[in-house]
């Protein structure tokens, strides 16, 4: 009997000694996947930008009306047989919407300081051929709506082109009227609106996700208007409005999530290195 079970108990002892070596067996940790963290990214949204410019007008034309004998009226018989400004500084601000990574609008205001204003004019005096010197100058201040086009960004850098209207409040100086070896006369300069369009192009720069720099050229054109009145039997007078070239730089501040020209990719926060695990026998 004894020698009938000896393989059975053989049989079993070495079961359990089995099942026991296998315990003994590692067993790696379960692996997690990495956590990843995706940065939203930018798909449009307010900016406000802020600008220090320099601008360079030209008249248009000019014409003044005269008086002659029993109180005839000549209209726009004279003008200016010289005329020059100055150029000037300007500063700008504005708010804008960026509505896609190719679109974007705002609206602006910049405040034109006076350029200096120089003409001549000739004519009679007592019958006898005379010279003048005149001198003024003009400031303005320019409310434009404008849309633009960005033509992709590269390495950070977003070329534009745009176009704009509006309007133009234009403030003349009193004018002064000096002849040559003769009296003076003062003519009242005039102030008031008109309408004003301008095509500009240039480029920006991401310095960060939110803030840009901003350097252009923008054209500006300003229609005629009233440009001093009547004195001493001259006037008033009035200018064919300007031409204005404009070099601009500047900021521009995005808010939320920055602008989307600007986006950074994805973030990876955390990714475990990758480990090949063996069993280990102990």
């Amino acid at each position: 009997m004894l020698k009938t079970m000896m393989p059975f108990v053989a049989a079993a002892a070495f079961a359990v000694a089995t099942s026991a070596h296998a315990a003994d067996l590692y067993e790696p940790p379960a692996v997690t996947p990495p956590t990843v963290i995706e940065k939203p990214v930018a798909t449009g949204g307010w900016y406000l930008r802020g600008d220090l410019n320099y601008h360079w007008s030209k008249l248009r034309g000019s014409e003044y009306i005269t008086y002659g004998c029993c109180g005839v009226v000549d209209p726009g018989s004279d003008d200016f047989d010289t005329t020059d400004l100055d150029g000037a500084f300007s500063l700008g601000a504005g708010v804008g919407y960026q509505m896609s990574p190719y679109l974007r609008a705002d609206f602006t205001a910049d405040y034109w300081f006076d350029s200096d204003f120089r003409g001549t004019t000739s004519g009679t005096c007592g019958g006898v051929p005379c010279t003048s010197t005149d001198e003024s100058s003009y400031s303005a201040l320019l409310l434009m709506a404008n849309a633009y086009v960005d033509l992709g960004t590269y390495q950070g850098v977003t070329p534009y082109v745009g176009a704009g209207l509006g309007g133009a409040y234009v403030s003349w100086d009193d004018l002064t009227n000096a002849i040559d070896g003769g009296g003076s006369t003062v003519h009242r300069g005039a102030s008031n609106w008109r309408f004003a369009w301008s095509v500009m192009a240039g480029a920006s720069y991401c310095l960060t996700e939110n803030l840009q720099l901003d350097a252009g050229y923008r054209f500006t054109q300003i229609e005629g208007g009233r440009m001093f009145d009547y004195a001493n039997g001259v006037g008033p007078g009035f200018d064919h409005g300007f031409n204005v070239h404009e070099a601009r730089a500047g900021l521009r501040y995005s808010f939320g999530n920055g602008n989307v020209n600007c986006a950074v990719p994805q973030v990876v926060a955390y990714e475990p290195p990758a480990y090949e695990y063996e069993p280990v026998y102990k």
